[in-house]
């Protein structure tokens, strides 16, 4: 009992080392463009995210693998077609993929404001008056733009650590001491799934600064409880590229200009992330 407890704490100080280690390439990167088929996802005035997510998505796929050797890019989906979060996940997680890139547009909830119409005539207390009609307009449009970054929420890690266990045979095959069935491993799970959250919020930081660089708005690497994120083992970041609701955004996001210079910040970022994890 003693000799395996001293396994489990020389595990689990060097988890997080052994993630960083030099040598630990970043070798499949998946792609995920969100929604598709049924799912169109946001919608602005000509265009659903959908459809500009796999654009983006495929001109980033094309990036990595053109531009950085020895990188293998697995798409989740290439077509408009739409996988579950559970399909996308088992993609992800079957390829023992390294990073996790999920591809979205953002959109701001609908506005109304109310418009006279005119008046009818109503009776109150015996006696006849106008009373205003008005018609509720809606709005989908907003001055609102830039790009967003998250991460996992910490409330939903606990899908995450149970993710990495169940292809927990993938993360260190060389040491041949993960005894999945062991409870006490749920420590060196925990240590894995903090240093994912740690890789995550790197790559989000990287791709948020490749598109500053670009003068486009990004603002800092937010968390939430996002099942596309909770359910893969292996870091992962969503990137919200611009807001389909901004007429504006949504025509430079539609636009061929616009798709590449979206791809190729996530493609610098993930550039900038490989080199700092790999040196």
């Amino acid at each position: 009992m003693r000799t395996k407890l001293i396994i489990l704490f020389v595990l689990v100080l060097s988890v997080p080392h052994l993630l960083f280690a030099k040598g630990k390439t970043i070798a499949k990167i998946v792609v995920d463009a969100g929604h598709g088929g049924s799912d169109i996802g946001a919608q602005g005035t000509f265009s659903k995210e959908k459809d500009i997510t796999l654009a983006v998505s495929l001109k980033l796929g094309k990036l990595l693998t053109d531009s950085m050797k020895g990188i293998q890019v697995i798409y989740t989906r290439t077509t408009d077609s739409y996988p579950s979060l559970v399909e996308r996940h088992e993609v992800a997680n079957k390829s023992n993929a390294d990073l996790f890139i999920a591809i979205h547009v953002n959109a701001t909830p609908y506005t109304y404001t109310k418009v006279l119409q005119g008046y009818k005539m109503v009776k109150r207390h015996h006696k006849m008056v106008k009373q205003p009609i008005y018609h509720s307009v809606r709005h989908h449009e907003t001055k609102r733009h830039g790009v967003e970054e998250y991460v996992l929420a910490l409330h939903r890690n606990y899908q995450k650590v149970k993710s990495i266990g169940e292809y927990g045979d993938n993360l260190s095959p060389e040491s041949g001491l993960l005894d999945l069935s062991d409870p006490q491993t749920a420590i060196i799970l925990a240590q894995y799934s903090q240093a994912f959250m740690s890789k995550s919020l790197l790559v989000g930081s990287k791709v948020q600064e490749a598109f500053s660089m670009q003068g486009r708005a990004a603002s800092d690497v937010d968390q939430l409880p996002l099942e596309v994120l909770a359910g893969s083992a292996m870091p992962g970041v969503l990137v919200e590229i611009g807001f389909i609701t901004n007429v504006d955004e949504e025509t430079y996001l539609n636009s061929e200009k616009g798709q590449l210079e979206v791809a190729m910040a996530i493609f610098n970022g993930i550039k900038a992330y490989k080199a700092e994890v790999e040196k």
